[in-house]
């Protein structure tokens, strides 16, 4: 494609028109720029947009080349689903007064040739939470024949009828269909305080949580009841403990040591996982021990000053998550780390360093590309962050750590067992 997409904007009543005296461009830290023609890919089956109120967008004159606002409409931006990572943030200037964006990722978006289009990548080939994969008569048949199979289990009730059927979670879904990655929250406490946190915020917060959290501490009975079933009879089987609907599932972590030991003596089939903030290395190491398979640690940042801002962690330290990630390495396990991009911070050349040596001190197995759900003027603005360096670009960064680290995996999921074991494709797709 060697054309670049027109802005786009909304009319304030869910109508979104094009403007075809502007180019889109996209936004990386505070600034606004062009976008390679390159850089474009149509907007994902699964990918929405959404009307930017008190924001006007930033585009490029048709004519004159120059930099201006489109004074139409509200900007716009895309959600783009889950596989795919987006190279730039939705360019735009925010008015006085406009409220706090809720916690979506806000990727740039453009109108071309009849289409809506987005500068993004595939990061993912694994299915499991492709949009055109899920068939809701088979979900409802999985949640009426696991409540009648397990009547007394509150996890079971919960993944049902909060998570599948409420918040329509991908992994929920996907387990009600007996397949893949299947979700086990653990815990309803946390021991770090994420501005960004989707099932708590004080009400004193500008934003609101997109979920309720967990509000019982499971058993390992109830964990194990409907876990082993998954582990035994599911296509490419996954348990996952720590979901977006809890808390930091290392503090339940001697329950989830005698659930894993129990899973353990009913099959060795599948992959045991934890996603987690990783601060607790004795824990880590415990449930390795008992028969943990991989990791999943999430952050913000490869530096210890912009994690510690966002998670604010209580009684733990950054140094705390490299721990557990190497200590997962040294048991042989998978260790991966759940990265939130944000262009412009993410791809600054001081995170570039500091991705490359978390990368050699822990021994890194995965980057998990993800696309942070989070205003982005807000969240700067949390951090205290004003001006954001020099960037190498979402993309480059990608190359570039490719090229120096080509054993790090990269993707958007949890990989399970049968993947871990070498069903990884060889390269990154660029």
């Amino acid at each position: 494609m060697n054309e670049s997409p027109f802005v786009l904007y909304s009319d304030g009543k869910g109508n979104i028109f094009e403007d075809l005296t502007l180019y889109a461009t996209g936004r990386s830290g505070w600034d606004a720029l062009p976008v390679s023609p390159e850089d474009w890919i149509e907007l994902p089956d699964g990918g929405s947009l959404y009307e930017l109120p008190g924001r006007k967008g930033i585009g490029v004159d048709v004519i004159t080349g120059e930099m201006r606002l489109c004074e139409k409409g509200w900007a716009v931006a895309a959600f783009i689903p889950p596989a795919h990572t987006g190279l730039y943030l939705s360019a735009y200037e925010t008015a006085a007064g406009a409220p706090t964006l809720p916690l979506f990722c806000y990727t740039a978006a453009g109108w071309l040739n009849g289409k809506f289009h987005v500068p993004a990548i595939r990061i993912e080939r694994d299915i499991r939470q492709d949009c055109k994969g899920y068939d809701w008569d088979r979900i409802h048949e999985g949640v009426d024949r696991s409540l009648q199979a397990y009547p007394e289990n509150r996890l079971v009730k919960h993944l049902a009828n909060n998570c599948a059927l409420t918040y329509h979670c991908p992994a929920a879904r996907n387990y009600f269909m007996g397949r893949w990655e299947c979700p086990v929250p653990v815990s309803p406490a946390c021991n770090a305080n994420c501005l960004g946190c989707i099932s708590f915020q004080p009400q004193e917060e500008s934003i609101t949580s997109p979920q309720d959290r967990l509000s019982f501490r499971p058993t390992a009975e109830e964990i194990v009841e409907f876990t082993v079933p998954h582990l035994q009879t599911a296509a490419y089987p996954i348990v996952s403990f720590g979901q977006g609907c809890e808390g930091e599932p290392l503090l339940m972590w001697d329950t989830m040591r005698e659930a894993i030991i129990e899973m353990r003596k009913h099959t060795d089939r599948g992959s045991i996982n934890v996603n987690t903030n990783g601060s607790r290395p004795d824990a880590v190491r415990a449930l390795c021990e008992a028969g943990l398979d991989s990791i999943r640690v999430s952050t913000n940042s490869a530096r210890r000053a912009i994690y510690e801002a966002y998670y604010r962690p209580n009684n733990y330290t950054f140094e705390d998550i490299v721990e557990s990630l190497r200590i997962v390495r040294s048991y042989g396990g998978w260790a991966s780390i759940n990265y939130f991009v944000f262009p412009g911070m993410t791809d600054s050349v001081e995170e570039y360093e500091a991705l490359r040596k978390l990368i050699r001190d822990t021994g890194l197995t995965m980057i998990q590309w993800r696309n942070f759900n989070i205003d982005p003027d807000w969240y700067l603005g949390r951090i205290g962050v004003t001006d954001t360096g020099e960037f190498l670009g979402v993309r480059q960064l990608m190359e570039l750590i490719h090229e120096e680290f080509p054993e790090v995996r990269y993707g958007y999921f949890n990989p399970p067992m049968e993947r871990i074991r070498g069903g990884f494709e060889k390269d990154f797709a660029h």
